[in-house]
Parts: C-alpha cells; sequence; structure tokens
C-alpha cells in the first residue's frame, strides 16, 4: 500500500552555467552600479544626435571658456565656444569605438594565435610564445606611441596599434588555458577515439578556455580607453575637429588656468568610463568563478 502521509521531496533541478553567472552578477551591487553606467554610456553615444542639446562643432569665441551653468551651457563651453555637453556627449562615439574595438579584435586574433599554440605544442608553441614576447617585453603606453608614431596619426593607424598592443597578453592568457585543458581526460579520450584536432579543439577545448579569455579581456577595456586617450592628447590619435575625450583634454590643457572645472570635464569623463568597465571585470570574473 501507498502511504498518503509520506513526504514528496521536490526535485531539484540543476541551475546552468550562464544562468548562475547571471544570477550572481544581479545580486552584486557593484556589477550593477557599473553595467548601468556602461549601458548609459552606450546609450548616449548611440543617441547623440537626439539628445545633444547643441551642433558639437558649432563654436563662437565671444563664448569660449563660458563657465559651468551658464545658461544655455549647462557645462560650460570649451576654447572655441563650442558647447562642452554636446562635446561630451558625441565624444562618447569614439571614445567607446577606440576602446572596444582594439580589444574585440585582440581578442579574436590573440586568442586565436594563442589556442593554437597552447594545442599544438612543441617547437611551434616556442616559436609563437617567443616571438609575442618580444612584443610583451615592452611597456604597453611606450609600444602604442611607437606603433602609433611609426604608423602615422589618425583613427586607423590608432586602432591599428592598439589591437598590437593587446595581442600578446590575450595570446599568453589563451596559451596558459589551452596547455592546461589539452592534457585533460576528456581530450585524450577524444585523440583515443580518432577524433581530429579540429574538431577536438572546436569541441572540448573551446568550451572550456574562452570563458577566461573572455573576462581577461573585458579588463582591457578600461585600459585600451586610456591609451586610446593618451594617443589622442598626444596628436596622435583622432584629428580636429572631432570630439573625442582624449583630444579634448590636450586642446583644454591651455585653459586649465582659466577654467579647470571645463578642462577637466573630459578627464572625468573618461576616469568613470573606465573605473566602470574595470569593476564590471572584476565582478564578471567572481561570477564565473564557480567556486565563489
Amino acid at each position: 500500500m501507498i502511504d498518503s502521509g509520506a513526504k514528496v521531496q521536490p526535485i531539484e533541478v540543476s541551475e546552468g552555467y550562464w544562468r548562475g553567472v547571471a544570477r550572481r552578477l544581479m545580486r552584486d551591487p557593484v556589477a550593477m552600479v557599473a553595467l548601468g553606467v556602461i549601458v548609459a554610456l552606450v546609450l548616449m553615444a548611440i543617441l547623440a544626435p537626439l539628445i545633444a542639446p547643441a551642433d558639437p562643432f558649432r563654436g563662437s569665441m565671444l563664448r569660449r571658456l563660458r563657465p559651468i551653468g551658464t545658461p544655455g551651457f549647462p557645462l560650460g563651453a570649451d576654447e572655441l565656444g563650442r558647447d562642452m555637453l554636446s562635446r561630451l556627449i558625441y565624444g562618447a562615439r569614439l571614445s567607446l569605438f577606440m576602446g572596444v574595438t582594439p580589444v574585440l579584435m585582440a581578442f579574436v586574433l590573440g586568442s586565436s594565435l594563442g589556442i593554437f599554440a597552447g594545442f599544438v605544442g612543441g617547437k611551434i608553441n616556442t616559436a609563437i610564445m617567443r616571438t609575442i614576447d618580444v612584443f610583451y617585453a615592452f611597456p604597453s603606453v611606450l609600444l602604442a606611441v611607437a606603433l602609433s608614431g611609426a604608423l602615422g596619426a589618425g583613427l586607423t593607424n590608432a586602432l591599428v596599434s592598439l589591437t598590437i598592443v593587446f595581442i600578446p597578453p590575450i595570446a599568453r592568457v589563451a596559451e596558459s588555458v589551452t596547455t592546461q585543458v589539452r592534457n585533460r581526460d576528456y581530450v585524450e579520450a577524444a585523440r583515443a577515439s580518432g577524433a581530429g584536432g579540429f574538431t577536438i579543439v572546436r569541441v572540448h577545448v573551446l568550451g572550456n578556455v574562452l570563458s577566461p579569455i573572455f573576462v581577461y579581456s573585458t579588463s582591457l577595456i578600461s585600459v585600451a580607453m586610456i591609451l586610446a586617450s593618451g594617443l589622442s592628447f598626444l596628436g596622435l590619435g583622432v584629428r580636429p575637429p572631432e570630439p573625442e575625450w582624449g583630444l579634448m583634454l590636450n586642446t583644454l590643457r591651455t585653459a586649465i588656468y582659466v577654467n579647470p572645472m571645463v578642462a577637466a570635464l573630459p578627464g572625468v569623463m573618461i576616469f568613470i568610463t573606465s573605473i566602470s568597465f574595470n569593476m564590471f571585470s572584476d565582478s564578471l570574473r567572481s561570477a564565473m568563478d564557480v567556486r565563489a
């Protein structure tokens, strides 16, 4: 007979990995604040033509260096009388683009190179990694300035320079995690079953190495934004009159003694953006750690 008074134990459904990552991120207030700032900046860049109160390129020497709070100029005016609020809004476009694009390209190229070197091993691994170490030995700032100076000023050359700067560290991380994974039992079992190298990498390696590589790459976005702003500040990145936060810092440096609050605004935007990406990257790393 069936005991009707017996308690039925509920069946526990295992939580998916990415669902668990999302749950841990949503419970992290720091991650939510950082993500909110990043989303707001992205929306500001996309909707710049709709929300900017004035033309970012239109200036007047009669309005130059207006202080913050001036009627019609809530964040003042720059050295050519252009509305600072509008230029900061439009500047988010190029600044975010120059921060994310090099890291994204370096993620694809560096990951491919590092995974290939780590999976093949042997002399090929040694040749690839020693070549990468030549670039990795230089400080990122010095290497970015040297490459941009050699290629010439401009947006495209700055993106190429920053991509080359970030390929070595990403490739090193990719090679390290791939070397660990290739010796796992399930990879050896796949080899014993006759699976080809491409199939093993696609099925067994990529799913286990892309997560740590991706997390590390996200931490480089803040560095990329600072380096890109530095290149523009030195005249090796975006050219005037395009609104870009690093370039705006350069053009406003002579006004720091006249109107320091206005001159500091692009630097404040760079700081807020870079620290938001950095905090979100740290939170993402903790959320993707299953042991957390």
